[in-house]
């Protein structure tokens, strides 16, 4: 339990991104917008979501961090979100009545993250740069 605390305390928004992608992706409906009319706006919305939790993950690891640990961050940052945005696919289609799956949604969120990631690389190394 102490575990799980400490990753809150020391990665608050990124705990907060990770938990309203679980529940906005396992609520039983979800409001119309005047957007709903915009071509393909739900991968549009999962790309944003998880390239943005993505971001958020690598900007706080480097501001906790002075040097990154780039296997933590491949493995945190950019393979765990992917493993989540694809179980949640598979939890909307088999455990819920209300939501599907969808291999796009799936690759979207891959897309977002792996963006991500390469914004972060790129923090990182211009953060590393700013130092010298």
């Amino acid at each position: 339990m102490h575990f799980f605390f400490h990753y809150i305390r020391k990665y608050p928004l990124s705990c907060i991104c990770i938990a309203l992608i679980w529940i906005l992706s396992l609520l039983p409906f979800f409001p119309e917008t005047p957007l709903d009319n915009v071509e393909f706006i739900d991968k549009w919305v999962h790309f944003i979501m998880y390239g943005g939790t993505c971001l958020v993950i690598w900007v706080e690891y480097a501001l906790k961090h002075r040097t990154p640990d780039y296997e933590k961050l491949f493995f945190w940052a950019w393979l765990m979100p992917v493993i989540m945005g694809g179980v949640l696919e598979l939890m909307q289609a088999y455990c819920t009545t209300t939501r599907n799956g969808d291999w796009l949604d799936f690759l979207a969120n891959a897309t977002g993250v792996t963006l991500g990631a390469v914004i972060g690389v790129a923090y990182h190394l211009l953060k590393g740069l700013a130092r010298k």
